[in-house]
């Protein structure tokens, strides 16, 4: 049964670990599109401001590449946080169905191994039945 518990410990560890790396990427995910929600804000305000003067509307198209250039790497982060993601979500899959699986098995076990006792029990108690009615008869007979 040590070997068992171990392996279901494991397993819940596994789980478990999954769980909070789906949490992390979840968290990572978000705050990258709170990231993106602020920049395109940004570049809102800065394109108001940069119409009220003459130096804004001529400082705006290089504020504008740089903020595209972030713009795309922060969808390319979240793609790539969207990926691992999706392996991640199969990966817990896989390993909620291994302790599923394990769980089952040692439920089975658990199952025989009281049918087994209760028939060693049941046996006990049947020889004791038959010695006693054996014991019974001798002395009527006797």
């Amino acid at each position: 049964m040590k070997r068992t518990d171990s392996l279901m410990r494991l397993k819940r560890f596994r789980v478990d670990d999954l769980k909070r790396r789906m949490g992390t990427l979840d968290g990572m995910k978000s705050d990258l599109e709170r990231k993106l929600t602020d920049l395109e804000d940004n570049v809102a305000r800065e394109k108001q401001r940069a119409n009220d003067s003459d130096i804004g509307r001529l400082a705006f198209p290089s504020f504008l590449k740089s903020i595209e250039s972030r713009r795309e790497n922060l969808r390319a982060t979240l793609k790539e946080i969207e990926r691992e993601r999706a392996q991640c979500q199969d990966e817990l899959n896989a390993a909620f169905q291994d302790l599923k699986s394990l769980e089952l098995a040692v439920d089975q076990q658990v199952k025989r191994a009281a049918e087994v006792e209760a028939r060693r029990s049941q046996s006990r108690m049947d020889e004791m039945a038959i010695v006693r009615h054996l014991r019974k008869h001798a002395m009527r007979g006797a």
